[in-house]
């Protein structure tokens, strides 16, 4: 009998062996299978068939055209990162239309456009895959396709959707809660967040959790808190039932083991001026930690109180750990647009690295009170710069140095945490400085954090608004005075944009019909906030006059319907969102505009920091390349290398992660704002890239990478 057991073993070492090696295999074809490589958020990816030594081999294999829009539309901003699950490829355009991908060849398989060939236009970071579905936002619903064939799962919510604005505490017919950054996983729930207004009469941003098979509504967390829960006494004793805002937009994390999901919040409403939510107004702007089962509260740290600067947290926690004083610390990294990296202890949310309060500026403005202090890190040191003067101001021109000094001197600048002001207010960094959407890389390898840097200061104008001044003007008037007040801090003063995030609405009339225009301004989409439930029809139309005419008399003999209704004054900043700029155009402070910064976690040291991009036409003789702005997130391989897009220049980059050296870039068709991923098939690594649309082909592209 013993030859017959010894046969048996080795059979089934065998098999064994031949499991490992398809589990293995079968590891590898889902290395990039969550939105930012895994649920922990950490941009990192164990492949390393493509390294430091043979990256220069690395060839464009295919391209991915998606589509979807008509080559009159304006190019959309892609910043989708797909992810890949047995080979194939799930991403989403700009218009919201998924896709499933041959990942090794680019061939499409099925294709599903929720608005069937209508509007549904707007920014999505991703998708979420459970169970050969695929879950994701198209506009207000939360949908589930058949993974192998694109087809709504019926059985999910109603016939295949999930309304979100249901669930909520304002009317769902006035409001339009979406998604721009995918949900997460925890068994077989999904928790997400929502993308809302940044507007007054917003509504909550409450965390909820679903069902994956049915799509019903499992848990939900108040972000802003209800009477007896946590966090109501810092907040005004109304307040839940008016406050907007404090919501999750920028992704999450989940620690399975420990069954704790951790995510980053968002500010409360109005962004620029607080007087009706007077106190600390938890949980905005806080790093979240909840029991992912239940939703049930377990710690919160607050990067920053009551909050008038737009500062919310721009990207997902970095599940990460370190190593400190002999001891392995499991951790939350959380990267700030103020440039300042919170790290905190994963079981207790209490700083690894002491974190001061420090007093800061108080506010001018009527009714408002700024919070006194707010929280400092001391250590890491600032990503990004957080203080300038007169010395930094840029010279291109004299005449340009002048209007920008002039401007500087003008301005209310008491640096980081200057409040807003009616004298007008230099904010530094910006609402788009510091770290963006794209969020860090962790490096599990080595406790190295990566994250990308933009040096980008606003002009805060705050003007003061009597709803009622605005009463007699003519139509296209007061059309012109309300686009300034809800719409000029994204699409420019004049309908002029400076950033491609917003388009400008120049000449809006000879592509888009007013009928479209008016949907438009009703509903929103994407990034633009809907305003059917914040402004009245004739304020609407009023809107609509001026940004669809020529820019000349077209309806100036109409007058808007007096609304005899008392209203508060309002004080809202009229350009925000945009980086200030000298008169030509020209970045208004020195470089370095954007940097990378490579940072041991353990020490809380910088390994190394360098400029990322270049702007060859404001580069100065025998001076450092400039740097550029971008939003698009790093991502780390073990093959020792840093994948990277973003900036005017078009460029994907790979940088050797030891040292920051650039060993590798390529030109891509567009501007890439979206983070990069890299996955195997049939045993070969591929890089992939979403790219933004460009005015031959506006709806975007997805190019991918990999060594013949």
């Amino acid at each position: 009998m013993q030859p017959t057991r010894i046969g048996f073993t080795k059979l089934t070492f065998m098999f064994a062996l031949i499991g490992m090696m398809a589990c293995k295999s079968n590891e590898s074809e889902r290395s990039w299978s969550v939105y930012k490589g895994d649920e922990r958020s950490s941009s990192y990816s164990s492949l390393n068939q493509i390294n430091a030594a043979n990256v220069s081999q690395l060839k464009q294999v295919w391209t991915f055209e998606m589509n979807d829009l008509p080559a009159s539309a304006q190019a959309a901003n892609n910043q989708c990162n797909p992810i890949i699950v047995d080979g194939i490829m799930y991403a989403i355009s700009p218009k919201r239309s998924v896709f499933a991908i041959e990942a090794a060849t680019g061939k499409q398989i099925w294709a599903y456009d929720f608005f069937n060939g209508g509007g549904g236009g707007g920014v999505n970071r991703g998708v979420t895959y459970w169970d050969k579905r695929i879950i994701y936002a198209a506009g207000s619903f939360l949908v589930a396709l058949d993974a192998t064939n694109g087809k709504p799962i019926t059985s999910f919510g109603d016939s295949g959707k999930v309304n979100l604005n249901e669930g909520v505490r304002d009317d769902p017919e006035k409001i339009a809660v979406t998604l721009t950054t995918p949900g997460i996983i925890f068994n077989d729930l999904i928790i997400i967040g929502s993308r809302l207004p940044d507007l007054y009469g917003t509504p909550p941003g409450y965390v909820r959790a679903y069902n994956c098979k049915t799509g019903a509504l499992v848990w939900t967390f108040h972000t802003i808190p209800l009477p007896g829960e946590a966090g109501y006494d810092t907040w005004p004793k109304d307040a839940y039932k008016y406050a907007g805002g404090v919501n999750n937009w920028s992704g999450m994390a989940v620690d399975t083991k420990r069954g704790m999901v951790f995510m980053s919040l968002g500010s409360p409403t109005y962004d620029f001026y607080g007087a009706d939510r007077i106190g600390q107004n938890l949980y905005g702007n806080c790093v979240l930690a909840l029991d992912a089962a239940t939703g049930t509260h377990k710690w919160h740290y607050q990067t920053v109180h009551h909050d008038i600067w737009d500062y919310d947290l721009p990207s997902p926690p970095n599940l990460v750990q370190l190593e400190k004083d002999g001891k392995t610390i499991d951790a939350v990294a959380q990267v700030s647009k103020q440039g300042f990296i919170y790290i905190l202890d994963r079981e207790t949310g209490q700083p690894v690295f002491p974190i001061e309060e420090r007093a800061v500026p108080a506010s001018n403005l009527p009714g408002e009170q700024a919070w006194p202090t707010q929280p400092f890190p001391t250590k890491p040191a600032p990503f990004a710069r957080q203080l300038i003067s007169e010395n930094d101001l840029s010279h291109f021109s004299d005449s340009g140095h002048e209007a920008v000094l002039k401007k500087f001197r003008s301005m209310r600048y008491e640096g980081i945490y200057t409040p807003p002001d009616l004298k007008g207010t230099l904010m530094f960094p910006g609402t788009r400085g510091g770290a963006n959407w794209g969020g860090a890389a962790f490096d599990e390898t080595t406790n190295t954090l990566y994250v990308r840097s933009s040096e980008a200061p606003d002009i805060q104008t705050i003007i003061e608004v009597d709803p009622n001044a605005v009463a007699d003007m003519p139509i296209i008037d007061q059309g012109r005075r309300m686009y300034a007040v809800y719409c000029a801090s994204c699409h420019g003063a004049n309908k002029v944009s400076n950033t491609p995030t917003y388009p400008s609405l120049t000449d809006l009339n000879k592509r888009m019909s007013r009928e479209a225009a008016l949907d438009k301004i009703q509903k929103g989409g994407g990034l633009m906030p809907p305003f059917a439930g914040v402004l009245k029809e004739d304020e609407q139309q009023a809107i609509l006059a001026f940004v669809h005419s020529a820019g000349k008399t077209q309806d100036t003999a109409a007058k808007a319907k007096a609304d005899t209704t008392e209203k508060k004054k309002l004080y809202l900043n009229t350009t925000g969102y945009a980086t200030w700029k000298d008169p030509s155009g020209n970045p208004a402070i020195k470089a370095p505009w954007g940097r990378l910064h490579s940072l041991n976690l353990s020490t809380g040291e910088y390994n190394w920091q360098i400029p990322l991009g270049n702007d060859d036409k404001r580069q100065a003789a025998g001076e450092p390349e400039t740097g550029q702005e971008g939003k698009a997130g790093p991502i780390v391989t073990a093959g020792g290398l840093i994948f990277i897009g973003g900036g005017d220049d078009k460029k994907f980059r790979a940088l050797d992660k030891e040292t920051g050296i650039v060993v590798w870039e390529t030109v891509l068709p567009g501007i890439t704002n979206a983070t990069a991923c890299t996955f195997s098939v049939k045993g070969k690594q591929y890089v992939s890239v979403c790219v933004s649309g460009t005015k031959e082909k506006p709806s975007g592209s997805i190019v991918t990478f990999s060594i013949n």
